[in-house]
């Protein structure tokens, strides 16, 4: 592992520079920084570098809660499925290189809650799974039949997918997992079985989330595949309704959760805040709606002594729109605020896309340069940017401040904290 920085507060500040590499803890290899996260918790070190002229160094160290080296970036562990639904697949040319990574990497689902396929998991990594606890763990499994899985994941070889949870499972390691459903082809019998079947796993597979399958207009050459409609999404959410019943009475939880989507396009009310549970895939679009309608109608008192004053113009998806306008945006307007939502049209990807996230920066300064004469602030989706605070089509927010002609602020998960930024 190669050192690129030793901070001044490090005990080997001073005597590791970076370029040098590190080689064992305590006499064994380290693989990347994970490896080194738990390697060097012991209580005593002996940490071997190699340092740019190939001289070995050690160095004995006591415990210490930072050692202040940063490595460089693990190399990623690339996807080696081609999923009949894979999201990278229906992208155009020319975006930014990392939108077009498809990882399948176990550290990542530890360290970020990324979903993985269990496609190239090696003996070692298994092994490495148990003997350090990585769990949980965020699994894709799309279906527990083997020949239909290795069909979604357009992959013959892949392994079937019981054998390798019950295993770690009776290692004790848990799982987060989850279900795209293609109409048609995953669905009914199948998402039957898929459940249950992971179901019978529970507790160490803690949760199942339910996703509609999402289509942009990029999919040419691709295999055809069918969007929910409305009727599709209100069979969907009575469904796992049934189901979460089911499995409270079985096992004290509610088990699998239908993502907001299938909520929003059904037209139905959204769970209360309690049937989330746990909330443990709120990341992955379970209950992020009802959290903030919850947090905004528990926090309102906190408004009080904002600027009224200012007119604030809230972008946002279609998917968001209604609940967000009905629950939230009204409110505020019968209280005096200058508030209105702007459902974003997502030209890029294709208007059947209508979350926040997908939106370019592209998309979002139309209709910001079109409301730019009637309001003072464009208030932004908090996940349209990266940590870069780059849209996904590589405009900047530095850049789209400087042409908007209008304040442009981007919001958080809770209306009030945002509002009490933007306007206190």
């Amino acid at each position: 592992m190669k050192v690129l920085k030793v901070d001044k507060k490090s005990p080997l500040f001073g005597q590791v520079r970076p370029g040098f590499r590190l080689l064992t803890i305590n006499g064994e290899d380290v693989k990347d920084n994970l490896d080194f996260m738990f390697k060097s918790a012991d209580e005593s070190l002996v940490l071997e570098f190699e340092d740019t002229d190939r001289n070995r160094l050690q160095f004995d160290l006591e415990y210490t809660p930072d050692l202040g080296l940063t490595f460089e970036q693990d190399k990623i562990c690339r996807c080696k499925n081609k999923c009949i639904f894979c999201f990278v697949h229906q992208q155009p040319k020319g975006m930014r290189r990392s939108l077009y990574v498809k990882d399948d990497d176990y550290r990542l689902s530890f360290s970020h809650g990324n979903f993985i396929s269990f496609s190239n998991l090696s003996d070692d990594d298994i092994e490495r799974i148990i003997e350090q606890r990585l769990s949980p763990l965020y699994v894709s499994v799309h279906a527990t039949d083997d020949e239909l899985r290795r069909h979604l994941f357009a992959n013959k070889n892949l392994p079937p997918i019981m054998p390798q949870l019950k295993h770690l499972a009776d290692h004790g390691i848990m799982f987060h997992t989850q279900v795209v459903v293609c109409p048609s082809v995953n669905d009914g019998a199948h998402l039957e079985k898929t459940i249950n079947d992971l179901h019978s796993l529970y507790p160490p597979v803690q949760t199942l989330g339910v996703v509609p399958v999402g289509l942009t207009r990029y999919r040419d050459k691709l295999p055809k595949l069918t969007r929910f409609d409305s009727d599709g999404a209100r069979a969907m959410v009575d469904y796992i309704n049934r189901k979460q019943k089911d499995f409270l009475k079985q096992s004290g939880s509610r088990f699998v959760f239908a993502a907001d989507e299938f909520y929003i396009m059904a037209g139905k009310n959204l769970p209360r805040l309690s049937e989330y549970e746990t909330m443990e895939q709120f990341e992955k679009g379970h209950g992020v709606m009802r959290l903030f309608i919850t947090d905004y109608n528990r926090r309102k008192r906190f408004l009080n002594g904002l600027n009224k004053s200012a007119r604030v113009a809230v972008m946002t998806g279609y998917s968001a729109y209604d609940i967000f306008k009905q629950h939230i945006i009204d409110d505020l307007m019968k209280n005096g605020f200058k508030i209105d939502i702007f459902p974003v049209p997502n030209r890029f990807w294709g208007e059947s896309v209508t979350v926040s996230g997908l939106l370019t920066g592209r998309d979002i300064f139309a209709e910001v340069k079109e409301q730019s004469r009637n309001y003072d602030i464009a208030l932004l989706p908090p996940n349209c940017l990266n940590n870069d605070d780059l849209f996904l089509d590589d405009m900047s927010l530095e850049q789209f401040r400087d042409r908007a002609g209008i304040r442009v602020e981007v919001g958080d998960y809770s209306m009030i904290d945002t509002l009490k930024e933007v306007l206190g």
